[in-house]
């Protein structure tokens, strides 16, 4: 107190410091020069798959990390570890799939031919869809990914196991996108994914929708994933093909996506991705596996 009623009396200023300059206890890679290098060292890409690291089995969280350098000698917290980690230009991360492997020289003209067929149906004021299959659902009372908001402690309960009821069996999803009118069409099997069930699908949005929107329509534009029910090898559903367009007098043209591109399919993002976050904690009960 005295000290600083003289320097008031002197004319010093308050600077807004609490300590001097220096003081305070110094920072935890001052005292321990090699803290920072064991941090990156343990966390380096190299690491990855070394069957001599420690962390080879286990996530590389910030509380695992400092339990591992307290036992190499060098004493730290969790805390200190996620700063040193931002620190060295580190953050969580999760995995990225950018890596498609090697691509078909003429993948970009075949794109480009199925953009003009597109563009072409739609001036002509045709249909056009795009169809897949979404993976096989177990319906009844199963647990399902994401979360809702419930009374606490008072969670929806599923059964433990996931085996398929006998009686209830699996639903299979068979998505219809409308490209041009931006609208979808889902029909349910509970059997096989077959080329009669995809065509039987498309067969059912156009009686129940398609050709009210299309009273003029004399052709259908399909694309499709060149595997699966609806696979450009498959003979099973290229003659229910036929048979759908001799009963309807329609052109049945189907475009492939080339092997390995099925995720710019139409469908997969703008049905399919509704269709899952509709599902989010919910559970396919009979009453919805129609």
């Amino acid at each position: 107190m005295g000290r600083g009623a003289g320097e008031l009396e002197a004319g010093i200023s308050p600077d807004d410091r609490v300590r001097a300059v220096g003081a305070g206890r110094r920072s935890v890679e001052a005292v321990d020069p090699g803290l920072v290098a064991a941090v990156e060292a343990l966390v380096a890409p190299e690491s990855r798959g070394d069957p001599q690291s420690p962390l080879r089995w286990t996530t590389k969280s910030t509380a695992r990390l400092a339990e591992e350098l307290t036992t190499r000698g060098h004493p730290v917290a969790a805390r200190t570890v996620a700063r040193l980690l931002t620190q060295a230009g580190y953050s969580l991360q999760g995995n990225a799939k950018t890596i498609e492997g090697k691509q078909h020289p003429d993948r970009d003209a075949q794109f480009r031919y199925i953009t003009a067929q597109v563009v072409a149906a739609q001036a002509a004021g045709d249909p056009v869809i795009s169809v897949d299959t979404k993976k096989k659902l177990l319906v009844g009372n199963y647990a399902n990914g994401g979360a809702e908001w419930e009374p606490t402690g008072a969670p929806r309960r599923t059964n433990v196991h996931d085996f398929a009821d006998p009686e209830l069996g699996k639903a299979v999803p068979y998505g219809v996108y409308d490209v041009t009118a931006n609208t979808g069409w889902v029909n349910l099997g509970t059997d096989a994914d077959t080329g009669q069930f995809a065509v039987e699908s498309i067969r059912r949005w156009w009686h129940a929708v398609g050709q009210n929107n299309y009273p003029a329509a004399r052709r259908v534009l399909n694309t499709a994933d060149s595997g699966g029910s609806n696979g450009s090898r498959l003979r099973l559903w290229k003659t229910e093909l036929a048979s759908f367009a001799t009963e309807t007098d329609l052109e049945i043209t189907v475009l492939h996506l080339p092997p390995g591109t099925s995720k710019w399919n139409r469908v997969e993002h703008r049905r399919f991705s509704a269709i899952t976050m509709t599902w989010r904690a919910g559970r396919w009960s009979p009453t919805r596996s129609s």
